[in-house]
Order: C-alpha cells, then structure tokens, then sequence
C-alpha cells in the first residue's frame, strides 16, 4: 500500500513518493526559474549589461543586507530539506539537495555580476555559505535545529525620507528598509540538557543585530531623489540585542494544523523584553518587535 495509506498528508514518507517528489522537483524549478526571469525583466533589465565583474559591497548597509543573505541562504535550505523528506527522500539526499537555496541565490549573484549598477558580490556569496552551513551543520551533528535565525521589523520614519530607496509601505518597506530590522540568533537552551530536564523545551536565549540612522549605503546623502535636503544629524550606528524567544516549532498541541502553522510562523522572533547596545548606551525595551 502506498505510504498515503499510513500516514496523513502532511507526514514525512517513509519511502520516495513519485508523485510528491515530482511536486516538489516541479514547485522547485518553476519558482527559481520563475523569479530568476522576473527579476531579469523587471529589476535588471532597466540597466545596461556588462560582462560578468565583481564589487566590494562589504561595507554597505553596516553589515545589514549580509546578514540577510545569510537568513535567506538558511531558509530556503530549511524548505529544500523538509519538501524532500516529506516527498520520502533520504536523510542524506535531502540534506544535499537541500542547499539549492545556496545555488538559487548564486543564480541572482550572477544577474548582479552582469548588471553596470552592481556586480558579482564574493561578500554576498560569503554570507549565503554561512546560511547554508549553519542549517547543514547543525543537521550533520545533532539531527535538528538547536540554533534558529529569526528575524523582527518595526516601521521607522526614514522610509519618509527616502521611500524610493527604502521602500514605500508594506512587504516592500519591511525587505528594504534595513533601519527596521532585526536579525536574531536564537538558541533552544532545552535541546543542550538532558532529556529528562524541567527546563521548558519552548524557551530559548537570543542574540540580535540591527543598524539605525542608514539612508545610503556606504553614506548618507545630502539630498533624495527629488532634490529635497535630508537631515544631516543621523547617526549610523549598529545596534546590539540580547532576550529571550519562544521557539514556536518545538510547541507540541493536538491539532496537526496549529503544529503546522506554529512551525510556518517559527522564523519570527516572538515580541518579548530586550536589552539593547548601542555606542550611545544600554537600553532596556520592555516590548521589542
């Protein structure tokens, strides 16, 4: 009987479904060639071509758009590993075809390589690996996630500064505007004690990073697009967190559902108390989103 008989829809195979497997194959293919060709239609077309170079984007962002590759590398890792295993592929295939997030965004790398607004980025590529290698290794050494990239966003009044280079409201604002965000290291203290330990399994310590005070890359300049002066009085400053989280995929009810929504949602930090480190000082945020 085939492995639909045994189990529900959302359970792992326990041997290769042809007919997942040939989903998740197609799913795969027709979103990397689907967004590889409309980001070269509607993002890069725009620009004259060159041939493949490379630029030193290291210092841009304060370090923002690096950590952002490396949470996406992570990801979409997560995603290629966990769409196999449920299509009944090996452990070990799983784990290996599951980097195609690595080689989706070297695909984007390389229409950045060709493009004269930007180049082929080795920073970027640098920070991809580490995504990568945090989701593999932790996978090759103990068989689950202990250590979770999560990310947080508040709205920020740059974007009314710069919106055409910071992102004018909704999805849009939340991936550009870099001065919102925060990416976080999240650590299941559980997943380290023994089994048998009180410790809740839910509860994990964080670590976060966050820069404020950016309306450029490497600079903020002195005018927008529309000719109109912008402050000169922003500080440029990176920005240290440390709270605790709530590791929403370790939370076990009895609704397959709610567990499976709990685990599509785990990748946001959950709002908690937080104290921040900055060059101007230590400060307490009783809620930080």
């Amino acid at each position: 009987m085939p492995c639909f008989a045994q189990k529900k829809w959302f359970d792992n195979a326990d041997s290769i479904s042809k007919p997942r497997l040939i989903g998740v194959v197609s799913g795969a293919s027709s979103i990397t060639i689907g967004t590889l060709l409309t980001l070269n239609e509607y993002w890069y077309k725009g620009y004259p071509r060159t041939s493949l170079h490379s630029f030193d984007d290291t210092k841009e962002w304060e370090g923002m758009d690096k950590v952002g590759h490396g949470f996406t590398s992570y990801y979409c890792g997560v995603l290629g590993y966990n769409s196999l295993k449920w299509a009944g592929v090996s452990e070990k295939k799983s784990l290996l075809y599951g980097a195609w997030g690595f080689m989706y965004l070297t695909g984007v790398e390389l229409l950045d390589g060709y493009s004269a607004q930007w180049g082929f980025s080795w920073a970027d590529i640098g920070a991809n690996t580490v995504g990568s290698g945090l989701f593999m290794g932790q996978q090759l050494l103990w068989k689950e996630q202990r250590i979770m990239p999560k990310f947080s966003y508040q709205s920020t009044l740059h974007t009314n500064l710069r919106p055409e280079l910071l992102g004018n409201g909704g999805i849009q604002e939340v991936l550009k505007n870099y001065n919102g965000q925060t990416y976080w290291l999240s650590t299941n203290i559980h997943s380290f004690l023994n089994e048998e330990s009180k410790f809740p399994k839910w509860l994990s310590f964080s670590l976060g990073y966050g820069a404020s005070g950016m309306l450029g890359g490497h600079e903020n300049p002195a005018f927008n697009s529309k000719g109109l002066a912008l402050p000169q009085t922003l500080t440029r400053q990176k920005q240290y967190y440390v709270s605790l989280d709530i590791d929403l995929h370790r939370i076990k009810t009895k609704s397959a559902v709610l567990n499976g929504v709990l685990k599509a949602v785990s990748w946001f930090k959950f709002p908690l108390p937080a104290v921040e480190f900055n060059q101007r000082g230590v400060f307490f945020h009783p809620i930080y989103f």
